[in-house]
C-alpha cells in the first residue's frame, strides 16, 4: 500500500475528504520524523514505537573486490511493533 492508497483507505472508513486526510497522513509524517531527528521517539499505542537506534563502528567487506572495510558508526531510524498489533498478526496468520 502506498500513500495515496492510504489516504484513499482512511477516507473511504472515515468519510473524510481525500484532501483533508492527505493532509493529515502528510503532517503525521512530517511529525514524526521532525521528533526523530530532535532523538526522541514517537509511541503509538497498540501499534508501535518510532525510534533512532545507534550502530556502532564495525568491519565489512565489499562483496565485489573481498576487501575489508570500516563501516562508520550511525544513526538509524527504527520501528518496534507493539506485543497487542504482534499478537493481532499472529493470530491471523494461524488462522
Amino acid at each position: 500500500m502506498n500513500k495515496n492508497e492510504l489516504v484513499e483507505a482512511i477516507a473511504l472508513s472515515t468519510e473524510i475528504t481525500k484532501t483533508d486526510v492527505d493532509k493529515v497522513v502528510t503532517s503525521l509524517t512530517e511529525v514524526i520524523t521532525d521528533e526523530l531527528e530532535k532523538g526522541d521517539s514517537v509511541s503509538l499505542k497498540g501499534f508501535g514505537t518510532f525510534e533512532v537506534r545507534s550502530r556502532s563502528e564495525r568491519t565489512g567487506r565489499n562483496p565485489r573486490t573481498g576487501e575489508t572495510l570500516v563501516i562508520p558508526a550511525s544513526k538509524v531510524p527504527a520501528f518496534k511493533v507493539s506485543s497487542a498489533l504482534k499478537k493481532q498478526l499472529i493470530n491471523n496468520f494461524m488462522k
